[in-house]
């Protein structure tokens, strides 16, 4: 029976998308290679810089008052994307004789330490307080690409505790702005340090907050476009800024009704906190791209960055055609980052040592105990032969096994032998592709997605490594 033409517009139509979807993570991936070229270049500065560094305190070492000066002197950071928020809260000026002056400022003391509670809460660093004025920064000392979702949040936690743990008599009113761009960090202090930091992004948030009104969040245009998908934005105006011209300035009126706890806009529900590991998913994977570039064995011609970063779009593509949940994607996309980690540590169990690796990380980027576990699982599925039980892990195994449909899979699979040649785990080249054409005749691909898009190709890798093998 032929399929009907509704049948056949509608496939084409899926496959187009998909098609779409995979050009689009392909330019991701080749922005994310830029990043690690930039970053290598990077660590190699810093490294000649710490030699420097190195030089000149061993220099000094038989001098202590100098070491002392060396070692006092302010260092200059430079970060180019840090969200730096003011709140200041006023009242001093309507202050009466009948009130009591303590009281008053026991109020405000109890206020800014919640306020410091709420910043190490989204890992947000305070800079200072003067008198009714609070500074603080996100992005600094470690750099993210979260920050302003987790500086507006705070702000917006910081705003309604002040309204609603005042008292009746209360004559403190709190306006706070935020606003993002590059900055100077200057650190300071030996136990510990602290920062202090300078130039146009701290100055146009300092100008909006006392631009600002009581009662007010307000955030610059350059914070709007990188939280408007979480919060509630109103526009608020124009701010004239010196030698920039007029800025866009938007207010918060709170988290969006579908992200939030029972829809108020208060309190970030499930789903935000999944929607922000998501956009934090990609520091997390510069972090771990970078140790395994660095520690990962130099003959590891198969099972490197490469190919860790394929399977993280893979399962992303996927995962995203068979219809997972953001949820689940998180989970793939995790684990898809942490197979093959484990080569740091072995090569025969480098799964289970991935899962370590897991295990030691995960919780610092607020991964859940279950969550942490369902990766886990999710890893040590891609051990051969793969024998998955959820879709999840029939996602992953046919991610991670995606080469032997695509048209390189000759390339590819050579870097896999050369891997294994070079610790004896196979004999000579016509014996290895003797062994793929078995391979390839027993493997099957799991997912719908997989085998339409890759099951042709499969096939056909056969007759091409027939062709190759010696008679």
């Amino acid at each position: 029976m032929t399929e009907s033409p509704e049948r056949n517009t509608s496939m084409e139509h899926q496959e187009n998308q998909l098609v779409q979807r995979l050009a689009k993570l392909v330019n991701e991936n080749k922005e994310l290679s830029q990043e690690l070229r930039d970053l290598r270049e990077k660590y190699d500065e810093l490294l000649l810089k710490n030699e420097e560094y190195e030089q000149s305190v061993t220099q000094f070492e038989a001098i202590p008052e100098e070491r002392e000066k060396i070692l006092d002197k302010p260092v200059a950071l430079k970060f180019n994307m840090v969200t730096v928020m003011f709140a200041d809260i006023h009242g001093f000026g309507g202050l009466r004789p009948d009130m009591d002056a303590e009281v008053l400022m026991d109020q405000l003391d109890r206020i800014f330490f919640r306020f410091d509670e709420i910043a190490r809460k989204y890992t947000i660093e305070k800079i200072r307080t003067i008198g009714d004025s609070y500074m603080c920064a996100g992005g600094i000392p470690e750099k993210n690409i979260t920050n302003p979702i987790q500086v507006v949040l705070a702000a917006h936690e910081m705003l309604h505790l002040a309204m609603d743990n005042m008292d009746e008599d209360h004559i403190w009113e709190v306006r706070l702005a935020v606003h993002t761009g590059p900055v100077t960090a200057f650190t300071s202090g030996k136990s510990k340090i602290t920062y202090e930091i300078k130039g146009d992004t701290v100055n146009i948030a300092s100008r909006m907050e006392s631009s600002g009104k009581n009662g007010k969040l307000i955030i610059s245009v350059m914070t709007y476009e990188l939280v408007k998908e979480f919060f509630d934005c109103e526009y608020y105006g124009k701010l004239p800024v010196k030698y920039k011209g007029n800025l866009d300035v938007f207010t918060i009126k709170g988290i969006k009704p579908e992200l939030s706890v029972y829809g108020l806009g208060i309190h970030p529900n499930h789903k935000f906190k999944v929607k922000f590991a998501l956009i934090q998913f990609h520091d997390l994977q510069e972090i771990i791209l970078d140790r395994m570039e660095k520690e990962l064995p130099a003959d590891l011609h198969y099972h490197s960055i490469k190919h860790t970063v394929d399977v993280v779009t893979e399962v992303e593509l996927i995962g995203w055609a068979e219809g997972i949940s953001d949820d689940d994607l998180l989970l793939l996309k995790t684990a898809a980052l942490f197979h093959d980690a484990g080569h740091i540590h072995s090569y025969v169990e480098h799964e289970y040592h991935g899962t370590l690796l897991a295990r030691e990380i995960l919780p610092e980027y607020n991964y859940t105990q279950e969550q942490i576990e369902q990766i886990c699982e999710i890893i040590m599925s891609t051990k051969l032969p793969p024998q998955p039980k959820t879709i999840l892990e029939e996602i992953i195994c046919d991610a991670d096994l995606d080469y032997l449909g695509r048209t390189d899979f000759i390339p590819v699979s050579n870097t896999l032998f050369e891997e294994l040649k070079n610790r004896n785990l196979v004999g000579s080249l016509n014996d290895w592709n003797k062994k793929q054409i078995n391979f390839i005749s027993n493997h099957q691909y799991f997912t719908d997605t997989a085998r339409k898009l890759r099951e042709i190709n499969k096939q056909n890798q056969i007759e091409r490594i027939r062709q190759l093998i010696e008679n």
